[in-house]
């Protein structure tokens, strides 16, 4: 029974140090990534959709994006989009394709980004301790209904403060990573 909640609550933590790590692919770093964009939804007939699934995304060089729609009938949609969303970026349509062009990050914007990492990996360290919480309180229940003995909470419980611990470890190594690249020229 406590293998079950340890096992549980691991995964949720692991998916939540994974969806930071998507997260934190999406903020411009001055390089170009498709990751950037991937993500911006485009209203293709009346449902929301992302641009990778309308297009392909390819680095053409170090700072310069390819968006290249599979039907042509979407590239003004997809100008569109990219220009409705937060990311600063300017696309250029030849009718063909989308290109955008990654200008350099200022300093104050570089600031900005690195607060913003600091933010997400702090909201994930919540949702990581809150799932802890969630697993003790499971295991305390367990223990309640005489489903497990005192010793075995006790040890369950200091497996699931070594889990929270490594996912913990591994947000703060995300975001310390995506605070280095943001800091390179």
């Amino acid at each position: 029974m406590a293998m079950n909640t340890l096992r549980s609550t691991e995964d949720k933590m692991r998916k939540t140090v994974e969806g930071l790590k998507t997260e934190l692919a999406t903020i411009r770093t001055g390089r170009a990534t498709p990751a950037l964009v991937e993500h911006v939804k485009v209203d293709y007939e009346g449902m929301m959709m992302p641009i990778n699934q309308l297009a392909g995304i390819s680095v053409a060089e170090a700072k310069l994006l390819v968006i290249q729609p599979w039907d042509k009938s979407t590239i003004k949609l997809i100008e569109k989009a990219i220009l409705a969303s937060d990311l600063g970026l300017t696309p250029i349509n030849d009718g063909n394709v989308v290109r955008i062009s990654i200008p350099p990050l200022s300093d104050e914007r570089r600031q900005e980004l690195i607060k913003s990492v600091h933010r997400r990996v702090e909201e994930r360290k919540i949702a990581i301790r809150n799932l802890r919480r969630d697993g003790l309180e499971e295991l305390k229940t367990l223990e309640t209904k005489k489903e497990l003995s005192q010793d075995q909470h006790k040890q369950a419980a200091a497996q699931l403060q070594k889990i929270t611990d490594t996912h913990i470890a591994g947000t703060d190594q995300a975001g310390k990573d995506k605070e280095t690249e943001l800091r390179q020229v």
